[in-house]
């Protein structure tokens, strides 16, 4: 049967306590996620992920990422020095391999699709 899932009043879901942020360049700054959907096999996973102003480094050796920006201010930086502001209603696809830094300007909350090879899991 087919999953016809449905995710509703998603800028409104509580994501509970935030924790400090692992990859912070920022002392203080927190995060916070929520699995909404995983695949069977672990190679898709959506969600929502909230984060506090600060700066972070990023690694998506491991997956894929798409990204759909409910509210906030992020400036993200590739490895080269480009930079794009993105916010509200934006969306960004980060492919397997991409390194950089994210600027939390203001505090975000995103929509994340993250894939992985469930081989490499």
């Amino acid at each position: 049967m087919i999953d016809l899932s449905v995710f509703t009043q998603l800028s409104g879901i509580d994501l509970g306590a935030l924790a400090d942020k692992p990859t912070t360049l920022s002392p203080g700054q927190q995060e916070g996620a929520s699995s909404l959907w995983t695949a069977p096999d672990g190679s898709l996973d959506i969600g929502l992920w909230e984060c506090t102003p600060g700066h972070f480094t990023a690694d998506r050796t491991g997956a894929a990422e798409f990204c759909y920006f409910l509210q906030g201010k992020i400036i993200m930086t590739q490895l080269d020095g480009t930079s794009r502001e993105l916010g509200p209603g934006d969306a960004l696809m980060l492919p397997r391999g991409w390194k950089g830094t994210w600027e939390i300007v203001e505090h975000t909350r995103k929509i994340y699709v993250f894939l992985t090879d469930p081989a490499t899991r």
